[in-house]
């Protein structure tokens, strides 16, 4: 298989780094406007199969024209869900599958934004879904750690722990702290305003989609092997856009902890409009309040060596269990940053969102997943997805927890 990641950031390299080591690739190219970035992705990756070179991720027909010159199979979407629409587009136009982290982005409703959905996150790409069929491709799409492994692993659940599911609520948390800052995210800033400051989706069946205002029902969640209890708020978030169209479940939530400085901060940037991204007049030049904000902090893909601690993502799942009683299940990964540093030279957040996408690449390379349109993680088996976790020297658990 030769793929071609766009994007040399934190996630771009770490998924070069990571399928470097996989013999199911023939080439991995990794592109970005920066040309001299995605260079020093594919020295890190130390594999003469990576190669690093140069691509607008905004320019369509610049896409296609490197994907047909590298002969590509599929094109990883590594950037900032805000460049969906042309590297989704130059995927189907150069007959390349596809497959991203985050789905196309949302619009808030204009009147009433914190009960009725806008446009759905990822709705201009299953609306494309029976073309990517007719063509006989697949964009396999929010396949990172969240969404994507919350994804396998509530599928997981839904076949071999489950007859009935109540709900899936997706928690995500950690202990990471970065030494020697202020205030600094572990992840993209502008993925994470996006992602917090827009209206929650919730799921629930018989009603359907809905939203609610920012960082509402809050709950105090503990996540396992001592990282502990933390405060925990809806978010938008694509997982509860996908398992409602391939699983059953009644309810579905996306709830980070990000810490109650981390929420002061995202309440303060958006209450003096650093979280927008209209461009406004700045002694004559038009500057994105949100690039702003982004560009004076630092960048999380190079703070591995300042950071200590975990990152933990799952899916807790309640509902009925196979036996005929009631059963929750937090089925989760954590990953120590000391050793995605060591034996990968990548901080634990970039490397837990880039190994999943890797490891879907060779399931789809092997043939083991296999399908057309746009599709979600959960839409394919999870046992062969989770006996390669290990492979990669990652793990993943279950955790039973008293039935509520």
């Amino acid at each position: 298989m030769r793929i071609l990641v766009v994007g040399a950031g934190g996630v771009g390299a770490a998924i070069a780094s990571i399928a470097a080591r996989r013999p199911t690739f023939e080439q991995i190219v990794i592109a970005d406007i920066d040309a001299a970035r995605s260079q020093r992705a594919a020295q890190h990756a130390a594999s003469d199969r990576v190669v690093g070179t140069r691509v607008d991720a905004g320019e369509r027909a610049d896409i296609v024209e490197l994907a047909r010159s590298c002969r590509a199979d599929v094109i990883v979407n590594a950037c900032d869900p805000r460049f969906n629409p042309p590297i989704f587009e130059a995927a189907f136009a150069a007959g390349c599958h596809y497959v991203d982290l985050a789905m196309h982005m949302s619009t808030p409703h204009p009147t009433d934004p914190y009960h009725q959905i806008g446009v759905l996150l990822g709705h201009d790409q299953f609306a494309a879904s029976d073309a990517w069929a007719d063509r006989d491709l697949l964009a396999l799409v929010g396949m990172g750690v969240e969404p994507g492994f919350s994804d396998v692993v509530a599928r997981y659940a839904s076949d071999h722990l489950f007859t009935t599911i109540d709900e899936i609520g997706v928690r995500d948390g950690g202990d990471l702290v970065v030494e020697g800052f202020a205030f600094a995210p572990t992840f993209s800033i502008w993925t994470t305003i996006e992602e917090c400051l827009n209206p929650p989706i919730v799921y629930e069946r018989g009603r359907g989609w809905f939203t609610t205002a920012p960082f509402s029902e809050p709950e105090a969640f503990t996540f396992p092997d001592g990282i502990g209890t933390m405060r925990c708020v809806n978010v938008e978030h694509e997982e509860v856009v996908l398992m409602p169209r391939w699983l059953d479940p009644g309810r579905v939530t996306f709830k980070y902890g990000l810490g109650d400085e981390f929420l002061d901060v995202l309440a303060m940037l958006h209450k003096l409009g650093l979280d927008s991204t209209r461009p406004v007049d700045v002694r004559g030049t038009a500057v994105s309040p949100r690039d702003v904000v982004a560009a004076v902090l630092p960048n999380p893909a190079l703070l591995g060596d300042r950071m200590r601690g975990r990152t933990c993502a799952g899916s807790l799942v309640t509902g009925t269990g196979v036996d005929g009683r009631p059963r929750c299940t937090y089925l989760y990964q954590i990953v120590d940053n000391e050793w995605t540093m060591r034996e990968y030279g990548h901080q634990a957040v970039v490397w837990q969102t880039a190994l999943h996408p890797v490891i879907a690449l060779e399931l789809l390379g092997t043939g083991e997943w296999k399908d057309v349109g746009v599709r979600g993680p959960e839409a394919f088996r999870a046992d062969p997805f989770l006996a390669l976790v290990a492979e990669h020297g990652a793990t993943w658990a279950i955790d039973e927890r008293a039935v509520r």
